[in-house]
C-alpha cells in the first residue's frame, strides 16, 4: 500500500470518480465536501415523501464511462431504458418534436425554414470533428445554417432565456456537443431512448460512497477546504476549519469560482485564470403533480408570455407510478440577475399559470408539491476558444491539480463525462 496521502477535494461525480479510481489503484483518499451528502448537482432531496434528485439527469447510449463504472459496482442492471419524446409549445400549442416527421408537421414554420433546420441537425450529428467549431460563435453559426425563421422560432428564446447576456458569445463546439450527444441517443431517425437508474442517481451516489468507505477511503461531509497551503511553491497541505492536514497530492473538483480563495497561494496568473470563467446560476423548480403536464420528456417553450426556454417532465423518463408526476423547470440566469434574487413564491406562482397555460385540463388540486433549489454556479459559459484560456489541470505545483466540469468541453456537463475525466485526472496524477 503506497503511504502517499492523497486529498481530493468535492465529492459531487468527478470527485467521487477520482476517488474511486484512486482506491482502485491502492491508494486511501480523504474526500473534503462542503455540503451535508455526496453527488453535488446529482444529490437527492425529499419532496413530500419522495427521494428525487434537486436536478434532473439522464442517460444517452454513448455514456461508456458511466456504464463501466456500473458493471465494476454491480450496478448494471439497475440501468432502465425508455423510449422518450420530444415537443415544442409554439403558437399556443403542444407540438410534437425531435423527428422528421414532426419537422415537416410543424405548424408556424416554411417549409424552407424546415428543411435548413434538419439539414443542419442532421450534418451536426454526423460531425466527429469538433476543432473547426471551436473559435466559431455559435448563434451566428447556427443563423448561418438555418436562417432567420427558424432562430427566431426555435431557437433564439433558447438562448435568450439560458444565457441571458452572454447569448451572443457562445462556442458553436459547446453547442454542437449538445446536438450530437442527444442524436446518438436515437436508435432510428423516428425514436430515441434514453436512460435512468431504478431509484435516481442516488443509487449510484450510495454505492460509491460505500465502496470508497469499504477500501479504505474516508469521506469528511460538511467539511470545505478553506485554503490548499503552498509554500514557496511547495504543496503542503489542506486548511479546514478543523484545522491543517500535509498531504502529499491534493486533486480539487470544486467549481473553479470557488478556487481563487480555496488555492490563492498560486501565482496571479493562474488565479485570474479561474476569475475570468464566466458561470450562469440556475434556479430550478420541482413539481409534483395529481396527473401528467404532457406525455413528453422535454418540452421546449417559445412563447412570448413565459420567462422559460423548456421544462422536463421527469417522470416520462422515469416512472414513479399513478399520481406523481414530477416536472422539473430550470431557470438558468446570471448569478447576479435580479431573477435569481425572486423569492421562491414568486417562481412558484408563475410557474403553476404556465402550465395551466400549457395543459388547460390542470387544476390547483393537480398540484401537490413544490421545491425551489439554487446553485450559484451551475453552468460555465463556454466563449469561443474557451478551453485555451483555462489554467492547466496539472498545475505549477508538485501534486497539486484543479478541474471542473469545464474542462471537458466541448462537452456539456454529465455524469459519464465527469465520471471519465475525474478517473483519468486520477491516473494522470499517481503517476
Amino acid at each position: 500500500m503506497s503511504k502517499r496521502k492523497i486529498a481530493v477535494l468535492g465529492a459531487g461525480p468527478m470527485g467521487l470518480a477520482t476517488a474511486w479510481q484512486l482506491v482502485q489503484d491502492g491508494y486511501e483518499p480523504v474526500i473534503f465536501e462542503a455540503g451535508d451528502r455526496v453527488g453535488g448537482m446529482a444529490a437527492s432531496f425529499d419532496l413530500d415523501g419522495l427521494a428525487i434528485e434537486r436536478y434532473y439527469h439522464f442517460h444517452c447510449t454513448s455514456d461508456d464511462g458511466f456504464f463501466t463504472l456500473l458493471e465494476e459496482l454491480g450496478l448494471s442492471d439497475k440501468l432502465k431504458w425508455s423510449v422518450t419524446t420530444m415537443a415544442y409549445y409554439f403558437q399556443g400549442r403542444v407540438q410534437k418534436w425531435g423527428n422528421p416527421i414532426a419537422l415537416l408537421t410543424f405548424r408556424g414554420l416554411s417549409f424552407v425554414a424546415k428543411f435548413r433546420y434538419g439539414l443542419h441537425v442532421f450534418l451536426a450529428t454526423k460531425r466527429r470533428d469538433w476543432k473547426p467549431l471551436d473559435n466559431q460563435e455559435a448563434s451566428q453559426w447556427i443563423k448561418r445554417w438555418v436562417g432567420m425563421e427558424a432562430w427566431n422560432a426555435l431557437w433564439q428564446k433558447l438562448f435568450d432565456y439560458k444565457f441571458y447576456q452572454y447569448a451572443d458569445n457562445l462556442s458553436a463546439a459547446w453547442i454542437w456537443s449538445r446536438l450530437r450527444r442527444i442524436g446518438q441517443s436515437r436508435y432510428n431517425l423516428m425514436k430515441e431512448k434514453l436512460g435512468y437508474l431504478e431509484g435516481g442517481s442516488d443509487t449510484l451516489l450510495l454505492a460509491l460512497q460505500e465502496q470508497l468507505q469499504a477500501h479504505g477511503a474516508e469521506l469528511r461531509l460538511n467539511c470545505a477546504a478553506q485554503r490548499v497551503v503552498v509554500e514557496d511553491g511547495v504543496l503542503k497541505g489542506v486548511e479546514t476549519r478543523e484545522g491543517f492536514e500535509t498531504f502529499d497530492t491534493v486533486i480539487s473538483t470544486i467549481p473553479l469560482p470557488y478556487l481563487p480563495k480555496v488555492l490563492r497561494d498560486l501565482p496571479d496568473d493562474i488565479v485570474n485564470g479561474y476569475r475570468s470563467v464566466n458561470n450562469i446560476a440556475v434556479v430550478c423548480i420541482t413539481v409534483k403533480l395529481a396527473k401528467a403536464l404532457t406525455p413528453h420528456f422535454w418540452l421546449n417553450v417559445n412563447d412570448d408570455e413565459m420567462d422559460i426556454p423548456g421544462v422536463v417532465e421527469y417522470t416520462n423518463l422515469r416512472p414513479l407510478g399513478e399520481g406523481q408526476h414530477i416536472v422539473y423547470v430550470p431557470y438558468y440566469v446570471p448569478g447576479e440577475h435580479p431573477v435569481y434574487a425572486d423569492s421562491d413564491e414568486v417562481f412558484i406562482d408563475k410557474i403553476t399559470g404556465y402550465f395551466k397555460r400549457i395543459n388547460p385540463e390542470l387544476q390547483d388540486s393537480d398540484f401537490l408539491s413544490f421545491h425551489v433549489h439554487r446553485y450559484r454556479y451551475a453552468q460555465p459559459i463556454c466563449e469561443p476558444g474557451f478551453l485555451e484560456r483555462l489554467p492547466p489541470v496539472d498545475l505549477p505545483v508538485e501534486g497539486l491539480w484543479a478541474a471542473d466540469t469545464s474542462y471537458y468541453y466541448p462537452e456539456d456537463r454529465g455524469i459519464s463525462e465527469s465520471i471519465d475525466f475525474g478517473r483519468d485526472m486520477a491516473r494522470q496524477a499517481t503517476r
